[in-house]
């Protein structure tokens, strides 16, 4: 099923032309189904099944500029930290109100993304309680993306027989043991130091890691996802769930499966509970 947009920032989101919405603190079952240039958006959060916190510390962004110009977000408030769900919000909001910022002065859009990075950065640390979150953006310009971020927040795109043309490498040490060939992703997803990360937004060493420009093949699909997935599905069980079909049921397939996976460790298979958010974007010409 369709939304209608919301307005972020409506004094400058109307004078900029742009179509916002942001997803904060929010329980979306089963989703929510946007159209988006030349494809269609979706978007899934929910807050931990096992009631462990009683907010959702995840956040979500999805920034319309034109008929083919979008920016899509996630943010994940830093477990153990305080401030989670505050960081993740702001990272959001921050992120949303620069590339505003940056259509009303027709500057790059790519300019607006970093200034986000940046001001979401300087906010977080301003809160001054050791607050932390990841940040995970997309820039689609017609058939093309782009992707930005700062965490363990996964960024992939795929094409529909299962090619992964990208993915990000997690900021986090067991990240970077599997991108030099040292844990399997196996290990990984069972390491007991998987949840520490060692670049985020709210820290003065923070740094953006900006990706290649790629050209979207028509059906593609591109999924950026904040941990609670990529803790308990592998690669190629997410792959093969978002490559083909309606994104109404890779949602479904995704969310449920994540969540089993969360209530119901059996040693066969990672499981960790956690607040789960995803955007999928589908290009469809």
């Amino acid at each position: 099923m369709s939304h209608p947009w919301a307005i972020c920032e409506p004094a400058i989101s109307r004078e900029a032309g742009l179509k916002t919405r942001l997803f904060i603190n929010e329980e979306l079952h089963p989703g929510e189904i946007l159209s988006l240039g030349r494809g269609t958006a979706a978007v899934y959060s929910a807050r931990t099944p096992d009631h462990s916190h009683d907010t959702n510390e995840d956040g979500a962004a999805i920034i319309s500029l034109d008929a083919e110009t979008a920016v899509l977000a996630v943010a994940d408030g830093v477990g153990g930290a305080r401030g989670g769900e505050q960081a993740s919000g702001l990272a959001i909001k921050s992120l949303c109100r620069a590339i505003e910022s940056t259509v009303g002065e027709e500057r790059e859009l790519r300019d607006g993304i970093l200034d986000g990075f940046e001001k979401a950065n300087h906010t977080v640390i301003d809160m001054a309680i050791g607050a932390a979150s990841t940040l995970a953006a997309v820039e689609i310009e017609g058939n093309h993306v782009r992707p930005y971020h700062v965490g363990d927040s996964t960024i992939i795109v795929v094409g529909q027989r299962g090619k992964i043309k990208t993915k990000t490498i997690a900021h986090s040490p067991v990240g970077y043991g599997v991108e030099g060939g040292f844990l399997d992703e196996n290990a990984a997803m069972n390491h007991k130091d998987r949840d520490v990360i060692s670049n985020m937004i709210g820290s003065t060493e923070m740094h953006i890691q900006v990706g290649p420009i790629l050209k979207l093949a028509r059906r593609d699909t591109v999924l950026l996802a904040s941990d609670g997935l990529s803790d308990n599905l592998h690669t190629e069980e997410i792959v093969d769930l978002i490559r083909k079909g309606p994104l109404e049921s890779s949602v479904k397939a995704l969310s449920e499966k994540a969540t089993s996976r969360m209530l119901n460790p059996n040693g066969e298979n990672p499981s960790k509970a956690d607040d789960l958010t995803f955007v999928l974007f589908r290009l469809n010409s």
